[in-house]
């Protein structure tokens, strides 16, 4: 059994004693810690907390026992059903909310669920915020309301349609060129909440042939859910037969986008934001930002239009603090993740799919051909072992040190900026591991270059 607790949320498997899994007890403190900080916290004026799942086989269970804290916690609890995760942060604005919960443990498998905690902005806990909710779930320092004072508890299932809206709302989501282009897309939903609203967002796109695989929100995931080329032999073999212009992959909780080409090659996750971000700056001049692990090629493409790419620290509520910072047009992560300020601060595959399908009706190429315009990078991704007492930071400032003749960022770990290739060291918050990703213009380049690196690194160790 596994219980990760982080700034970003509470994650573990299902099943065990207390304390060593996402179990009842467990749900129950961390919740009722939320509930106490938001308490303390929320400029909102009403007393609603609004809970989405995805369609996990524990998703019932979780959800059951969140709401009965929330409202044992003297919270009017709004229950949205079945949702995404961009949903259900849409629907906490949408409700004026004091903040939201997301019962997902995204692309892990089904084993796993979580507790993702947002704010009243329908945004994901900083640091801060997400290091007291630790802080008072580890004291169990939260007080349960009085029999008087508990919180109501009401379902409202009409978000997947306002999230819908809100993309077709989208000025640059354009109907009518893609009902014009006759596109047939095939999806591939794993068996999540993907497959209950991307087909209706489709349809009312005007897509008319819509290709299903694992569209079933059983939760019970028929490949690992990660939207990774190794785990998406299924859809790439059903491309390979012809007859689709695209297929469209996402994880359990519809925050990330992969692509499949019509010849049943990947378009690859880092080119998701790339070719969305060549569409929005095509038409709203602007500046972008992603996170210090995405591909170079989002750069490029900015500074193509004349504008300004920032990087961020990794990590989602980072790449959004920088993009408010920077009044970035579109930003995200290369794992697929897009985030489009004109619908809301957050990673969200419905304006992924909506923006890509309105670039590519506009372009009028077939799926692979768009790809081919844009610039060719590899990224490797590799990992350097350590033990517990390693003095990472010592390592990470030597290695600054070392390559001090190149361009350095250190705002999460040490990125070494090349010109025509980088590396980024980052250790994890989680194991007693540094994560090593390389880009080059080659995949054995991008191998070589973290090799390299990680050579230097066990130099140091020793």
């Amino acid at each position: 059994m596994t219980l990760i607790k982080s700034i970003s949320g509470i994650r573990g498997t299902i099943g065990g004693q207390a304390g060593e899994g996402l179990n009842p007890l467990d749900i129950v403190k961390f919740t009722a810690a939320y509930a106490t900080l938001i308490r303390k916290t929320t400029t909102a004026k009403s007393n609603k907390i609004v809970v989405g799942r995805d369609a996990r086989i524990s998703g019932e269970m979780v959800k059951n026992v969140v709401c009965g804290t929330l409202m044992g916690m003297g919270f009017d609890v709004v229950n949205i059903g079945l949702a995404s995760t961009p949903t259900t942060e849409l629907a906490v604005t949408g409700e004026k909310a004091c903040g939201g919960i997301i019962l997902t443990a995204s692309h892990n498998p089904k084993q796993w669920n979580a507790l993702k905690l947002l704010n009243e902005h329908g945004e994901f806990l900083n640091a801060a915020e997400g290091n007291t909710v630790l802080d008072i779930a580890a004291k169990e320092s939260f007080v349960f309301a009085p029999v008087d004072e508990l919180g109501g508890y009401r379902e409202d299932n009409s978000y997947n349609q306002k999230h819908i809206d809100n993309v077709l709302a989208l000025k640059l989501v354009d109907v009518d060129a893609i009902r014009k282009a006759n596109f047939t897309v095939a999806l591939d939903c794993v068996n999540s909440v993907g497959g209950i609203i991307l087909p209706q967002l489709l349809e009312q796109l005007g897509v008319k042939h819509i290709e299903k695989l694992n569209c079933e929100a059983t939760g019970d995931f028929q490949h690992n859910p990660e939207p990774l080329e190794k785990n998406l032999s299924g859809i790439m073999q059903l491309m390979q037969k012809g007859g689709a212009d695209v297929a469209f992959v996402v994880d359990p909780d519809v925050d990330r986008l992969a692509m499949i080409c019509e010849d049943g090659s990947m378009y690859g996750e880092e080119y998701t934001l790339v070719t969305i971000a060549d569409y929005v700056l095509k038409h709203t001049p602007g500046n972008t930002c992603s996170n210090l692990s995405s591909t170079r090629a989002l750069r490029d493409v900015t500074e193509k239009y004349g504008m300004t790419y920032e990087a961020s620290a990794v990590g989602e509520v980072n790449v959004v603090t920088k993009m408010k910072a920077t009044n970035a047009v579109i930003g995200g992560e290369g794992n697929g993740g897009v985030i489009y300020p004109e619908s809301h601060y957050g990673r969200d595959a419905l304006v992924g799919i909506a923006l890509f399908l309105s670039h590519l009706a506009h372009e009028g190429i077939k799926v692979s051909a768009l790809k081919a315009t844009y610039p060719v990078y590899y990224i490797a991704k590799n990992r350097i072992d350590l033990t517990p007492t390693t003095d990472v930071d010592a390592i990470l400032e030597e290695v600054k040190t070392i390559y001090a003749a190149q361009q350095i960022n250190a705002i999460d770990g040490v990125k070494i900026d090349f010109p025509d290739k980088w590396v980024h060291l980052r250790k994890s918050n989680t194991e007693a591991i540094i994560r090593v990703y390389s880009e080059a213009p080659s995949m054995q380049q991008a191998d070589q270059l973290g090799k390299d690196i990680m050579d230097v690194v066990y130099r140091l160790i020793k």
